[in-house]
């Protein structure tokens, strides 16, 4: 009997499973055909990606080969309009870079500026110290301070490299003795870079030995004679 059973509930099963098949069989297969294109479709999305940044890469290696910081700031420029993620905006500060080389100095700073608002991250924080950099000479130090606000704070790594900037605009303006203390603090900060540091200590120790004193310029040299001017008189003991 409990064969007889099974049998039955076989049956019943097979029948249902039938009905189900007829009723959602189209769509079984339409969802599957939308799987199997959609892992299709999505491979060959990573192999489009993986060509345009192997592109990309070869593109921003040749731009670099360029040895005229002009054409290789044109190449640069227009690489970033194409190039995928990470290389467009590297290839926005190499840019930068060249137009800073070519003395384009105002361009490169707006370039700096520019990426340094759009990205948080360690690009857009090198672009923000560049830019710095450049117009250090030039800039108030109240302009430095709020140019390098972002970079400022106790927890960022790049808190010292912003204060040695403002350290250098202490010198330029001639607070030589807060230029000097702030070169020392650098040079003693356990968490500024090595290089960082040995860069403060020099400049610290320059300041004080006294090579910020204003020791006047050096005089012109004298006029050359014009041709056919007879020599003056020899000094006495000066050998003719």
């Amino acid at each position: 009997m409990s064969d007889i059973f099974r049998e039955v509930e076989e049956d019943v099963r097979k029948e249902r499973l039938e009905k189900l098949w007829k009723a959602y069989g189209d769509y079984v297969i339409g969802l599957l055909a939308l799987i199997i294109s959609g892992i299709a479709g999505y491979q060959l999305w990573l192999r489009y990606e993986d060509s345009q940044r192997a592109n990309a890469s070869s593109a921003f290696v040749a731009a670099e080969r360029i040895t005229n910081a002009a054409q290789a700031a044109s190449a640069f420029a227009a690489l970033s309009k194409t190039a995928p993620g990470g290389y467009g905006t590297l290839s926005r500060l190499a840019e930068a870079n060249a137009l800073a080389v070519s003395g384009k100095v105002s361009d490169a700073v707006a370039r700096y500026k520019d990426i340094a608002a759009g990205d948080s991250g360690p690009i857009g924080a090198t672009a923000r110290i560049r830019a710095a950099w450049l117009v250090a000479d030039t800039a108030s130090r109240a302009d430095l301070v709020t140019l390098l606000e972002p970079l400022s704070a106790p927890t960022s790594a790049w808190r010292q490299m912003a204060r040695e900037v403002l350290a250098y605009s202490d010198y330029k303006a001639g607070k030589v003795k807060d230029a000097a203390d702030a070169f020392d603090a650098l040079a003693s900060d356990p968490d500024s870079p090595d290089a960082l540091k040995s860069r403060a200590r020099a400049f610290a120790a320059f300041l004080h030995g006294g090579g910020a004193a204003d020791y006047g310029t050096v005089p012109p040299p004298a006029a050359a004679p014009a041709p056919g001017t007879p020599p003056g008189p020899i000094p006495p003991g000066a050998t003719p």
